[in-house]
């Protein structure tokens, strides 16, 4: 008896990896940097979606601290940590029409993305009271 309902992914080299990074935040530590910097630190590492979004949030040091992660674990995935003219700003999180979270980027880090031979990133956030925690994928 054949299973329904499955599907087998395509085969080739479609949706290859071509770089991945994960990192982990402390929520308190996002959540000081906000309390001491205030605004000058919100502004400096977060777009205005960003920022509307976690603003919105009675969570939102931890929707901060996934936010900051996910940056993170971009850069990591394109292989250049906050480097090569790739600030906090060029890389960023925003939700789709069902919330789940996407990777944004700027004109500079598409450029890039494209030149280490992606054409998408691919982006999961998770978090708790305590840490939040990002993956991200940077696919052909």
């Amino acid at each position: 008896m054949e299973d329904e309902g499955k599907c087998a992914l395509p085969s080739g080299d479609g949706g290859q990896i071509v770089g991945i990074g994960i990192d982990i935040a402390e929520v308190s530590r996002i959540a000081s940097m906000i309390d001491r910097h205030g605004n000058s630190f919100l502004e400096k590492v977060y777009t205005d979606t960003e920022r509307a979004y976690c603003e919105a949030r009675a969570t939102r040091a931890m929707n901060y601290a996934a936010r900051f992660a996910a940056k993170e674990a971009m850069s990591k995935a394109l292989g250049t940590g906050f480097s090569r003219g790739i600030s906090p700003k060029d890389l960023s999180v925003e939700n789709d029409a069902f919330g789940a979270p996407k990777a944004v980027l700027s004109k500079s880090a598409m450029l890039l993305m494209h030149k280490i031979g992606a054409s998408k990133m691919l982006l999961s956030l998770t978090h708790t009271k305590e840490y939040a925690q990002a993956i991200a994928i940077a696919i052909r």
